[in-house]
């Protein structure tokens, strides 16, 4: 236990540097410029601008905290702030390290949570917390939850960089194939002789294409609305019930469970999912687009699927699953569906237009090969993500442990 730990509102920690004159709007933001904008979103940058009278002119580093969203970072390079939310803080306290107060905050912020799209200000600032008065210390604890800070930033630098590549991969795979010398197919402009057109574009002239319902063994939606329910889930295990939370694009979220009686789901057999499936979101929400679409991993049980998430199986002779759930969430796949979309706020496709989708078909063995590919790179991508969750609930327990004082640091060491 630190040998001076005292208990302290947040208030009487920080200081308000705010200058509203100089935020930017949101409509105002461009895509490049000199001086970055920093606002309340969860990205470290959020545009750019190029008229320098907006640069943030008091001393660095400070901290941005938002007041609606919470996302809290600390700056120490010249920007310009952003839209209305964007709180600036600095230490009230002269001996109060800043980057130190950045991580009390951050911290206060994860426990405070969420209300809703109100002002979270005024609630942080009375937040009580464990404070370390020993400047020295301070910069110590500092020093070594920043330390982890820039392995988390590493590690999804190197996650950005494989998901580059894997975009990059898909669409070359998926346009150009892989030819019989086992290497990517010259491109169109220098072999356009083993090309040919179709209403899903350029392809390989030695593959088929056709509708999905051509390569599909069967194919299901959730149940009617009725037959499940959110008053149907059990508390204790039973079978696992897949909602749209659980589709992500090229990766199934089991973070997210639910579950219904064994006895219940014999009345649901119709959708019942196995290993290896195709799963596909047949409902877009926020950020995730409709038609999204991932495999039902090999280590889980069988499971239902929920309404408005399909389960699409495909014939063995025809296509393999890794190979068409790759498809689908392609540009190519996303610019027909979107052709199929029904509503503007939740858009949505039903069974009947999914099946419309057309599919390219090359021979089995090249879609292994394919995805086989595309497989090596995702692995990576997985490792990554793994080793990423790992550093931030090593950072969770850290911050726990140094800023509420339980573990002393030695200064010296």
């Amino acid at each position: 236990m630190s040998s001076s730990v005292a208990v302290i509102k947040i208030d009487e920690l920080i200081k308000l540097q705010n200058d509203k004159s100089k935020q930017v709007k949101s409509s105002d933001y461009s895509a490049s410029g000199i001086l970055p904008i920093v606002d309340q979103s969860a990205s470290p940058i959020c545009g750019y601008t190029n008229d320098l009278s907006k640069k943030y002119d008091k001393s660095l580093p400070i901290i941005i905290f938002g007041d609606h969203t919470l996302h809290t970072k600390f700056i120490d390079f010249d920007f310009a702030v952003g839209a209305d939310g964007t709180q600036i803080i600095v230490p009230r306290k002269e001996k109060c390290d800043a980057k130190y107060l950045y991580f009390l905050i951050f911290r206060a912020a994860n426990l405070l949570g969420s209300e809703g799209y109100k002002r979270h200000l005024n609630i942080l600032r009375k937040c009580e917390i464990e404070y370390i008065p020993d400047f020295n210390e301070q910069q110590k604890i500092a020093a070594i939850l920043t330390t982890i800070d820039q392995a988390i930033e590493k590690t999804e630098a190197l996650i950005e960089k494989y998901q580059h590549i894997k975009a990059g991969l898909m669409h070359d795979l998926f346009t150009r194939g892989i030819g019989a010398d086992g290497k990517l197919r010259p491109p169109r402009e220098q072999a356009p002789e083993l090309y040919q057109h179709t209403p899903i574009g350029w392809i390989p002239r030695d593959w088929d294409f056709g509708s999905i319902s051509s390569i599909m063994e069967s194919i299901t939606d959730g149940p009617f609305g009725s037959n499940l329910k959110t008053e149907h889930y059990v508390i204790d295990l039973g079978v696992r019930v897949i909602r749209l939370q659980n589709i992500q694009a090229m990766s199934y979220n089991d973070n997210d469970r639910a579950y219904v009686s064994d006895k219940h789901a014999a009345f649901l057999l119709r959708n019942k999912v196995l290993s290896g499936d195709i799963l596909i979101a047949g409902l877009g929400e926020d950020r995730y687009p409709v038609g999204r679409a991932c495999l039902y991993p090999d280590n889980l049980p069988p499971a239902i699927n929920k309404a408005d998430c399909f389960r699409l199986r495909c014939k063995v002779d025809e296509a393999e699953n890794l190979f068409v759930m790759f498809y689908l969430n392609t540009e190519y796949a996303r610019i027909q569906i979107r052709k199929y979309e029904q509503g503007v706020t939740r858009p949505r496709i039903n069974t009947g237009n999914f099946k419309k989708l057309i599919i390219p078909k090359p021979s089995i063995n090249e879609q292994k090969i394919i995805t086989d590919q595309l497989m090596t790179v995702a692995e990576k991508i997985e490792i990554e993500n793994k080793r990423n969750q790992k550093f931030k609930m090593e950072k969770s327990g850290l911050m726990h442990d140094l800023l509420t004082g339980k573990v002393q640091v030695k200064i010296n060491n």
